[in-house]
């Protein structure tokens, strides 16, 4: 497989990618060898262009004719979403969103842990969810380095989650999945992607309407 070109790829191709490994996973857990675009496009609901282009974007996966080794897609696409490194997680904000995340047991098998939280509810300090300890917000910066963690999930307040932003920027913090329903503000190399769920709701009823 060559590397992807210097050409921005599409976030919409990024998330495809990730839809295309869980299918070709399960694939590979049924010891089925191989699969052409059009297979994989009849289950994921994509056109067999569309899955081409997408792979296109980071070298030549299969043979004309023969589709797709799958355990070579597996571990090609698993190098392309970063899925063969470990990722620690943390959650700022251990409200009912917050511990949520931390109940959910799915991360593991993508390779990301969770390993800490945060609040400023004296309640919380000191105890944990799932077996991760809640920390106190004051110590977020020195927590989030020590610990390595690579992701913040910000669950806190729509007023506070600008400031919980900057200290995690201060922190080394590169990526950061937003809930609070305000838009932030981050240096150009640090990747914030906002979750609305109100919003998401919102638009749902429009189609309920229409």
């Amino acid at each position: 497989m060559n590397t992807a070109n210097k050409k921005r790829i599409p976030e919409s191709t990024i998330s495809r990618l990730n839809l295309y490994l869980r299918e070709v996973l399960i694939l590979n857990e049924l010891k089925i060898p191989r699969i052409s675009s059009a297979d994989l496009g009849e289950r994921t609901n994509l056109s067999d262009a569309q899955i081409r282009r997408d792979l296109n974007y980071f070298g030549s996966f299969g043979k004309t004719g023969s589709g797709y080794a799958v355990p070579e897609l597996v571990k090609s696409l698993r190098k392309i979403l970063g899925r063969e490194e470990f990722w620690n997680i943390a959650v700022v904000g251990a409200g009912s969103l917050g511990s949520a995340f931390m109940k959910y047991s799915g991360f593991n098998k993508e390779n990301l842990h969770l390993i800490a939280a945060f609040d400023n509810d004296p309640a919380k300090v000191g105890q944990k969810i799932n077996n991760i300890p809640i920390h106190d917000i004051v110590q977020i910066r020195p927590v989030l380095q020590e610990k390595k963690i690579a992701i913040c999930v910000i669950t806190v307040p729509a007023q506070n989650s600008q400031a919980v932003v900057d200290e995690a920027v201060a922190a080394g913090i590169k990526c950061i999945l937003n809930f609070a329903p305000v838009a932030l503000t981050a240096p150009d190399d640090v990747i914030v992607r906002n979750v609305d769920l109100s919003g998401e709701l919102e638009i749902l009823t429009y189609f309920l309407v229409h």
